[in-house]
């Protein structure tokens, strides 16, 4: 089976090839961790050590595994982890996030790379974040005696109907896993009829919940609101992993209220990287005052810099200071050398472009309303809970199938409004301005959802902790051969 696989895959990448190049040359893709990705050649485990081995794809679960990276470290730190990932933009956030953690791409699913990875990391168990179901990975993880699981488990209805087409093949890889974490019944089910093993299937929700922060004063939003200048009596209108057209459409939202709500700001935060300069461009277009998020680490370091040789003389005037000049030999003012914070504050653009990645989580910390993108085209939706954990009124498109279960609980529980196109945008955000009561009740009732949910890695980790120490206990043999 195994050669077969190559053989698709290898006819797979042939047809793909102009593509491919196309996104090398045009976007800068797929040019880094070739040995990796084709030969296996990942970083090489050198300790003894329980070794967990967890990949995610890209973003989205890069960012899914902080929770029980988190908790590993706390309550099991015999353990080493390692984190792999698919995408660049994935690699470039799990480096940043999980910095003294070994970070590799992913080989791609070809018999000759994934054995030699499995032989350079010799996990003792293969953790898989939400569904990544390739079958010469798995495959090599078990004749290498390493355990498998998939965590967070969901199968939407489009991949439910897509696999159902290959069961046989789909039925032989699932029943190669020893553990599936799924976020609901309604996944766990799926699993079940792909034909996984009964037993091997367990519901532990979604660990989405349980990375997601509930407190908007903490380090990381107030220092983003400090470098964007967003005051305490700011209305942030937040339209959050966005892709086009939603960033016009928030535009255009922003341009019809701006005018009768003078304290309005905007910030978008598009989902892909390479849409930054598009959506750059969009701005600049528009004739409105923006700014880029990338400037504004440049911008505060010049204000500090000039911050720094201002002083203030003993009636608490300010007065520049020469330069070159040692603080002792003046009689200042005690707080001559710590000016005030809004002392030097940046000016304020009302519309941020937040061109950077990994950011989003925090800036939803900031927002009154938020808008979740990827819902008004094909997308499938993005992760709503980030905004409704903050208490941020939240509205979404109608297209979220990739989050059906998360958006049914939110309408359940009216903590979130469906919009169809700007013009209910707008109807919500004007609401939500000139309703703060109606938009305070309706990010309460999401940030009491999302509490109700937590728990989910706690479930996980402990079901991996027994997936792991079971393996301990068996012998050799019976392991290499299950």
């Amino acid at each position: 089976m195994r050669y077969l696989l190559n053989l698709v895959y290898l006819l797979l990448l042939v047809l793909a090839a102009p593509w491919l190049v196309w996104q090398a040359v045009r976007k800068g893709k797929y040019r880094e961790g070739f040995a990796a990705k084709f030969l296996g050649r990942v970083p090489r485990r050198s300790g003894e050590k329980t070794c967990v081995w967890l990949h995610a794809v890209s973003v989205g679960e890069v960012n899914l595994l902080s929770p029980l990276l988190k908790r590993i470290a706390q309550e099991r730190p015999d353990w080493e982890c390692v984190v792999s990932t698919t995408t660049m933009t994935g690699m470039a956030l799990a480096k940043k996030k999980y910095a003294g953690l070994t970070v590799f791409y992913c080989p791609l699913d070809f018999s000759w790379a994934v054995s030699a990875a499995m032989r350079r990391v010799r996990p003792d168990a293969l953790v898989l974040a939400e569904l990544e179901l390739w079958p010469n990975l798995i495959a090599a993880a078990r004749r290498h005696g390493t355990r498998v699981a998939v965590i967070n488990g969901r199968l939407s209805e489009h991949s439910f109907t897509g696999y159902r087409r290959i069961r046989p093949l789909v039925a032989r890889v699932l029943r190669q896993i020893d553990v599936i974490a799924a976020q609901d019944e309604t996944y766990a089910r799926r699993f079940c009829e792909l034909g996984a093993e009964a037993e091997t299937v367990h519901i532990t929700g979604s660990m989405k919940f349980d990375g997601a922060q509930t407190d908007r004063s903490n380090p990381n939003t107030q220092r983003l609101a400090a470098l964007a200048s967003i005051r305490d009596d700011d209305i942030v209108f937040l339209a959050g992993s966005t892709q086009e057209p939603e960033e016009a459409v928030a535009l255009e939202v922003y341009g019809q209220l701006s005018p009768q709500f003078p304290r309005l700001r905007l910030v978008i935060v598009p989902r892909h990287p390479d849409r930054f300069d598009a959506v750059a461009r969009m701005l600049e277009s528009s004739g409105l005052p923006w700014q880029r998020r990338s400037m504004l680490d440049q911008k505060a370091a010049a204000v500090d810099h000039k911050a720094a040789a201002v002083g203030r003389d003993s009636n608490g005037a300010a007065v520049q200071l020469p330069p070159q000049h040692h603080p002792s030999s003046f009689i200042l003012h005690p707080s001559a050398f710590s000016p005030p914070p809004s002392a030097f504050r940046l000016p304020p653009s009302p519309i941020l472009l937040v061109d950077a990645v990994g950011e989003l989580g925090a800036w939803w910390g900031t927002a009154t309303v938020g808008f979740v993108g990827g819902s008004l085209g094909n997308r499938g939706g993005q992760n709503m809970i980030e905004p409704a954990a903050y208490g941020a009124a939240v509205c979404f498109g109608p297209n979220t199938r990739n989050f059906r279960d998360i958006v049914a609980a939110m309408l359940a529980a009216k903590a979130a409004v469906v919009v169809a196109d700007a013009e209910e945008i707008a109807c919500f955000v004007r609401r939500c301005l000139e309703e703060p009561e109606y938009a305070t009740e309706l990010g309460r009732r999401g940030q009491a959802l999302v509490v109700s949910q937590l728990g989910a890695t706690g479930r996980t980790l402990a079901l991996l902790a027994n997936l792991i120490e079971q393996d301990r206990t068996a012998p050799a043999a019976s392991r290499t051969a299950a």
